[in-house]
């Protein structure tokens, strides 16, 4: 990794305070660093989660929390983690369950962490303090079964949107994960909550910055999360969400509130990767949306070109899903360095950011240099 740049007075153009136009193709250099930095807080989630099914300690983190970035490969990051984070399911489970291995029953597992910026040096270059949730993608039984669970459901006490339409609605297997608890696990939402509470009273008179991230699961998230933040804490300071291979979250309405928020989002898309384009049905919105910008531009995948009731019938299904923030997509057939295609490997975040590092622009897509950070992630 070359030296990261400073970012000084510009720092919320990289945040996404202008939805980064201009930043995006070609790539900004420095964005690509900030990028990829994110990319390895992410990265670092998954290094750290027990996945060993046989182990006593499975679905947990492996690592202190005085010493996880730098066990997970992190050294130096100028970050002091202040939260480990839970996710619960929120499924019934049946009773018939109790004979079958612990590992599949388990309703509660470490999905990520908050870091807070410590160091003046890493400071001074950001231009602010800057807050990391980071989220690892599915790893437990019942994290799959809610992935299954696609219908969008209402978002609770978000009322109807101004216009007299029904409210924002989000998949109902990820609100079940950011907001179910037990008598022993407080809810995700819940800790996210207490320690974004806790950081604003700390640090909230000083230049503050939220990044969100994750990869796949924890792209959607961390959607949640940064929605949740902005409804909940009137001083909340810019949120930011970087999003590797995120699947499909909420409906037009709730993509109309994350606008009105001021929450930025960046979506980072490889085309060959089947995550991000479920679930449901995208929704045309001719004020937002061009659908020449859309991937697989088709009736399965958008209802533009359709008789307005259909579309509106579509809309009040629970499948209606809406695109949100704004993208920058690439494709593993751009990269020299993949050979064949996989569907798993097209969605692994390694490839991402073997991707992010090589994209040049959309007329030139890879630069050689990749090469040595996909060997790296690799080995």
């Amino acid at each position: 990794m070359p030296r990261p740049a400073k970012l000084g007075k510009k720092w919320m153009e990289y945040q996404g305070i202008s939805n980064w136009d201009g930043l995006l193709d070609p790539l900004d250099d420095i964005l690509r660093g900030e990028i990829l930095r994110y990319g390895q807080f992410v990265e670092a989630s998954y290094k750290s989660f027990d996945f060993d099914p046989s182990s006593p300690s499975y679905a947990t983190c492996m690592f202190p929390r005085s010493s996880l970035l730098e066990r997970a490969g992190l050294p130096e990051t100028g970050y002091r983690l202040t939260k480990n984070l839970r996710a619960t399911s929120g499924i019934q489970l049946p009773r018939w369950i109790e004979r079958a291995p612990s590992w599949v029953a388990t309703q509660s597992s470490w999905i990520g962490y908050v870091a807070i910026c410590q160091d003046r040096d890493e400071i001074a270059r950001l231009g602010r303090r800057d807050v990391v949730i980071a989220f690892r993608g599915t790893a437990t039984c019942l994290e799959w079964v809610e992935n299954l669970r696609a219908t969008l459901t209402h978002l609770p006490n978000a009322g109807s949107d101004s216009d007299g339409t029904c409210g924002p609605m989000v998949e109902s297997g990820f609100l079940s994960l950011y907001t179910s608890g037990t008598p022993g696990s407080p809810s995700l939402q819940q800790m996210v909550r207490e320690e974004i509470s806790r950081i604003i009273q700390s640090y909230g008179d000083e230049p503050l910055s939220l990044t969100i991230t994750g990869h796949s699961l924890g792209a959607a998230i961390a959607i949640l999360t940064a929605y949740d933040i902005k409804t909940t804490f009137k001083r909340a300071p810019l949120v930011t969400v970087i999003s590797f291979g995120g699947p499909r979250v909420g409906n037009r309405i709730f993509r109309k509130h994350l606008e009105r928020q001021g929450t930025k989002i960046l979506r980072i898309v490889n085309s060959d990767d089947l995550i991000t384009k479920v679930p449901g049905f995208v929704i045309k919105d001719d004020e937002n949306i061009d659908t020449d910008d859309l991937p697989y531009n088709n009736l399965v995948q958008v209802t533009a070109g359709l008789p307005s009731w259909i579309q509106k019938l579509v809309e009040d299904t629970q499948w209606g899903y809406a695109e949100v923030g704004r993208e920058l997509r690439l494709s593993s057939r751009d990269s020299p360095y993949l050979s064949g295609f996989n569907v798993a490997t097209c969605h692994e975040l390694k490839t991402y950011l073997h991707l992010i590092d090589g994209f040049v622009s959309s007329t030139c897509p890879f630069r050689a240099s990749a090469k040595m950070m996909l060997g790296n992630y690799r080995r």
